[in-house]
């Protein structure tokens, strides 16, 4: 079977140490989590999890299966790139005095469509949202030519192509068989 990259989705309440329910699920399939992230979702109340891993299809649809089995979790789905809208950010710092040897960094400004967030005498750090493959050709890039201080990258952020909510489906679906009861 084919390894590629997956992007799990776990809308839950903002419960105490599910978290680490979540990831202990990946600790004992000895299964590497490549990015994490949460936040509020659109929907009042509901936080979403985005987590990313390289494996194979039949080992992700095992994996959210028994993520959905935790009482905590409303609901967990598995994407492809091909059904997301994603991003990630990364912040890189590095000397001022040799950023400013290179040369212009209007070109690297325009070229990467990166912001600077600070800049003093000593160091520049600058931000630069993107696929990962775009954060990490300018990391390369900086490296190589003027050194790279320090350097953080967030986790995937996603939502899906759908109009809404994959979750909000199945909440109006639940509010449809229930009613007001």
């Amino acid at each position: 079977m084919e390894t590629k990259l997956y992007t799990i989705t776990v809308f839950s309440e903002n419960t105490v140490g599910l978290l680490g329910q979540i990831t202990i699920i990946f600790t004992r399939r000895a299964i590497n989590i490549e990015t994490l992230s949460v936040s509020p979702s659109a929907i009042k109340g509901i936080h979403k999890f985005t987590i990313t891993l390289f494996t194979t299809e039949d080992v992700v649809s095992k994996v959210v299966k028994q993520i959905d089995k935790r009482i905590d979790i409303l609901k967990a789905y598995y994407n492809t790139d091909e059904d997301l809208v994603f991003q990630e950010i990364a912040l890189y710092k590095v000397a001022t005095d040799k950023l400013l040897e290179k040369g212009s960094m209007e070109d690297l400004i325009r070229r990467y469509h990166i912001r600077i967030l600070e800049m003093n005498s000593d160091f520049v750090v600058l931000q630069k949202a993107g696929h990962y493959d775009e954060t990490q050709h300018l990391f390369d890039e900086l490296s190589e030519t003027v050194g790279v201080l320090q350097f953080i990258r967030s986790g995937r952020v996603a939502i899906t192509k759908s109009k809404v909510e994959r979750l909000s489906d199945m909440l109006e679906g639940i509010q449809e068989k229930y009613g007001d009861k």
